[in-house]
């Protein structure tokens, strides 16, 4: 099969500045289906507003374009009344984090079978460029001209202390991990999240002298290091990345299923 079948090339070239990792992600997404092998009338795609977002118009399967920070209250609705769909939610630093955080941690702990990819460029690049929750300190932004205060959320921590059950991160530049990962989490019963460090060039990278793309990529090959590496032994500041939750727990939809049947015969 070729991954053509899974797009809708009539909306190509994408809307994405040139160097844009989100288009790696999506590259890596589409592989990731095809090699899956899943029908495109089970899938669903439910994206909320933001760089991020434009990617569920890329893909020729069922979508949703919904509200800012609403992707998760969207995709749980659509889970609990089609169970049987596979659902994919994309989501940027805001929709996931800021606005969205609330039902980020809260998809977390009831464990409903989906896969929520966070596409962490560390900027709101769709809206001109301001910090974010997963910005951190020290970075300069065009609401932080003179540096941000504000520490960052760590989503791997943070969506393990939610109680997801499937918890995972890498970035743009291992374009093959991130697919390996994808499928890992599709395969994973239960609330899936999957981390992808990816770079803004137009907003993140000039302001904060970083570089074009491909020294933000190189930035990530060379800063990050496999859970359980000797690299990562030999240096505990670099960004970790790899599966660091995989754990079984009741699904949410049929614990639902499960009350049912008990109301039921009452």
């Amino acid at each position: 099969m070729s991954i053509h079948r899974l797009i809708r090339q009539r909306f190509f070239p994408h809307l994405w500045c040139p160097g844009c990792g989100h288009g790696m992600i999506l590259n890596a997404l589409l592989h990731a289906v095809d090699e899956l092998g899943i029908e495109q009338s089970q899938l669903c795609m439910v994206s909320g507003i933001g760089c991020s977002a434009r990617i569920s118009g890329y893909v020729d399967f069922h979508s949703m374009h919904t509200l800012h920070g609403r992707a998760l209250a969207f995709a749980t609705g659509l889970k609990l009344a089609r169970p049987e769909l596979k659902v994919f939610v994309p989501m940027g630093d805001g929709d996931a984090m800021a606005i969205g955080g609330n039902h980020f941690i809260h998809a977390c702990r009831r464990n409903i079978d989906m896969v929520a990819i966070v596409m962490n460029n560390r900027i709101y690049g769709m809206t001109g460029g301001q910090y974010s929750p997963l910005s951190g300190r020290g970075i300069v932004a065009t609401t932080a001209p003179y540096h941000s205060i504000d520490r960052d959320f760590d989503t791997v921590r943070l969506a393990t202390g939610a109680g997801a059950t499937f918890v995972a991160r890498t970035t743009a530049f291992h374009v093959r991990e991130i697919s390996s990962l994808i499928k890992k989490a599709y395969e994973h019963k239960g609330f899936a999240v999957v981390e992808v460090l990816t770079q803004c060039p137009t907003y993140f990278g000039r302001k904060n002298k970083l570089g074009g793309p491909v020294q933000m990529l190189e930035w990530y090959r060379d800063n990050t290091a496999p859970l359980g590496s000797k690299k990562l032994a030999e240096n505990p500041d670099l960004i970790p990345r790899g599966v660091f939750v995989d754990e079984e727990a009741p699904e949410y939809c049929s614990e639902y299923d499960s009350v049912i049947a008990r109301a039921h015969k009452e």
